[in-house]
Parts: structure tokens; sequence; C-alpha cells
């Protein structure tokens, strides 16, 4: 394995995970994936287009190609997992992007999925109340994510979609896309395919359900959560085109809709919560950082 000491890593892991706001997960390191350099790598680069599992010939490791066979549900092949859940507003995405830039990780956002649908399916017109309609505009769903945390984009097809997915109107009717037990079930198979085509020696991916329904087996699994009044803030902060009052109440009612369909507030056993709210940015960077590094050495 590659010398990271030049990587800003934290040598003191153990001291620096006892100050940092961590609690709880497994009992060792070993969570029973391969470490990485185990074996040889999947092929591919860092632009992953959409695809489901068995559908499709395709490369190997390509989003269209069939899962290995003799791989259980949600495994992962040569590369180290490291899986984030958390609730809107909890920095999943900037501080997973940050901490897969530290290990030379790649880095998948899929609540970019979520948004791309949501996005292609108001392009199309479709009645977001009608749960056919919604499943039908799949099929002409042409997703590409960048996983290389330095050269992150989401495409739907030949349109560059990575801002248009961030505004209200798409955060919207995310609600919308995300309650449908047949859109999250598409989708974990499409997250699973961009986990197995990523080229990085392993990737940070965060989103809801990663910890115990997309990636239930990855080396380190994290609930990455802070208390509600910071979140808001947070979140406010990030969206300039709303008021806090107003992005306060988009949060709420996503994180109640997505509630009905998962649990993301609480970790499941064998997943370790870092609570952020009394941690800067790069204090909860460095606590990911330092679980990756516990892990893998």
């Amino acid at each position: 394995m590659e010398d990271r000491s030049s990587m800003g890593l934290n040598h003191d892991t153990h001291t620096a995970l006892e100050q940092s706001g961590v609690t709880g997960g497994p009992d060792g390191p070993d969570s029973g994936l391969p470490t990485p350099g185990a074996q040889p790598g999947p092929i591919g680069g860092g632009d992953v287009s959409g695809g489901l599992d068995g559908q499709g010939g395709g490369e190997p490791g390509s989003t269209s190609a069939p899962v290995p066979s003799g791989l259980p549900q949600g495994a992962f092949v040569a590369k180290t997992v490291i899986a984030v859940d958390g609730p809107a507003g909890s920095g999943k995405s900037s501080v997973s992007r940050a901490a897969a830039r530290a290990l030379a990780f790649g880095y998948q956002d899929t609540g970019a999925a979520y948004r791309a649908l949501a996005w292609h399916a108001l392009q199309q017109g479709v009645d977001l109340d009608d749960p056919a309609a919604v499943l039908a505009s799949w099929d002409t769903f042409d997703y590409t994510i960048g996983t290389d945390p330095d050269a992150y984009f989401v495409r739907v097809g030949d349109t560059d979609v990575t801002d248009a997915i961030r505004t209200p109107d798409v955060t919207a009717a995310v609600a919308h896309i995300a309650k449908l037990p047949e859109v999250r079930e598409r989708l974990v198979q499409l997250f699973r395919q961009v986990m197995r085509k990523a080229d990085a020696q392993g990737i940070i991916t965060e989103g809801r359900d990663i910890t115990t329904v997309v990636a239930p087996d990855a080396e380190v699994r994290i609930l990455l959560t802070a208390d509600e009044s910071v979140r808001m803030a947070r979140r406010s902060a990030e969206v300039t085109t709303q008021s806090a009052a107003e992005t306060s109440a988009a949060l709420a009612r996503r994180d109640a809709a997505d509630a009905k369909v998962v649990d993301f507030m609480n970790a499941a056993d064998g997943v370790t919560t870092l609570d952020s709210t009394d941690l800067d940015f790069d204090q909860t960077v460095q606590a990911v950082v330092d679980l990756a590094r516990a892990a893998t050495h």
C-alpha cells in the first residue's frame, strides 16, 4: 500500500477518534472485505454511466455489466468502500468529497442520482404524483456521474446538470422520486455498479441508506449527523435562492418524506456515529479519514 503520510492524514488515529465525536462502530477494523491491492481492480475510468445489474453486456466494470457470479448482494471487488449516511444538512457531501480527496479515493454522491432523475422527470413533464409515470421516465434516464472528487460532474444524456439539480424546484421534486420503493431499488443497483467501476483503490459513497442497504458490508460505515438547528443553519448557508425559513422548511419536509422509507437518523449495528455538531469542517473530514485509515492499516 502506498505511503499516505504526505496526504495530511493523522498518524495518531486512536487519539484523534477519541476526541472527534465518534461513537459506536464495529469491534474491530476487519469487515471481511478484501483489502486494497488484494486482487486486480475493476476496469474503467472515473466517469460512470447509468445502467442496472444484469441488463446488457457492457465491458467489465461498466455499469451495464452483470454482477460477477458468486458475489453476495452488496459485495464489491478489490477496493475499500466507505459508506456514509446522514440527514440533510449534516455535511455528508462536502465532508465525503474532501475525505475522498485526502485518501485518493473515488467519491459518489448518491443524492445526485435522485436529483438527476427528478430533474429528468420535470423536463419530461411527468406527473410526479403518478408512480407509474415516474417509473416510466427511467427508460430514458441516461445518467452519468464523475467519481473523481476533483472532477465531479453529473450529466443526463448530453446535458450537464451538476448545478441544475440543486435548484429549489428539483429539491421539491426529489421527495416524490425518493419515496417510491421501485425507484430506490433501481438506484441501489446503479450505485453498486458505480462502486464496481470506479478505478481508485477505494470509494466513499454517501447518501441516506448506504450503510444498511447499498453497502451493508462496507469496510467502514459511518452515520454523520448533527443537531437539527446546526443542520438547518448549514443548509441555509448553502442555498442562497431561498430564505432561511424556506430552506429549513424544505429540509424538514425532505427528512419527513425520507423517514417513511429509510431510517437515516439511527446507526445500525456496526455503524459508527460521527456527531459533527461541535466540530468544524476540517475536524469532521479528519475524523472520516482517521476511521478509514484505522480500517485499512
